[in-house]
């Protein structure tokens, strides 16, 4: 056996492409996944602002609604309550996504559109617990409490009304990063 097989120092060339290709393969792919990671935040983002968006969007629509349907006939009349069971109904959307909050980079967002919700919420429960009283009351006379259980149903309603007029500034933050704007006709 030849001794000069042995001899790094001729195949020196060959060595430091190996080591210099490994280098910039090690980089290339810790770059690729950065950016990849850097793309599915963004796309996360994106996807959950368009969620909260339209979910924010459709609250808007049926609270508008449903103080448009208690503005005519009975104040909380069949119409006006299911409109309100509906808004109910995308609160529990809300209730069953919320962990996508976490997607939106922004915690003053995040902050404000929870805030909100529960704020809704509580109205919600205000207006059910007082017309659940009074439906149980029946047509009984007007007693004190029951004039108080209207009292409370007016303010958590009204609650609920002061409350919508948020999201239209909700809306406006989410549009950036869903690349769209959330718009409400009339």
């Amino acid at each position: 056996m030849r001794l000069e097989a042995f001899d790094a120092t001729a195949h020196s060339e060959t060595l430091l492409a190996v080591v210099l290709g490994a280098v910039l393969a090690t980089l290339s792919g810790l770059i690729a996944t950065q950016f990849e990671s850097h793309l599915r935040r963004r796309e996360r983002e994106r996807d959950a602002a368009l969620l909260f968006g339209e979910l924010l969007s459709t609250l808007k629509i049926l609270i508008d609604r449903s103080e448009e349907a208690r503005s005519r006939g009975e104040p909380f009349g069949a119409i006006t309550i299911r409109m309100l069971r509906a808004v109910r109904r995308e609160l529990d959307i809300y209730d069953r996504n919320r962990e996508a909050l976490y997607d939106l980079r922004r915690a003053e967002l995040r902050l404000r559109i929870h805030g909100s919700m529960v704020r809704i919420a509580l109205a919600l429960d205000g207006i059910f617990d007082n017309h659940d009283a009074i439906t149980a009351a029946g047509k009984q006379q007007e007693a004190p409490e029951m004039i108080s259980m209207h009292d409370g149903r007016d303010r958590s309603f009204g609650f609920l009304r002061d409350n919508a007029a948020d999201i239209d500034d909700i809306l406006a933050a989410l549009s950036k990063p869903a690349k769209q704007p959330f718009t409400i006709g009339p």
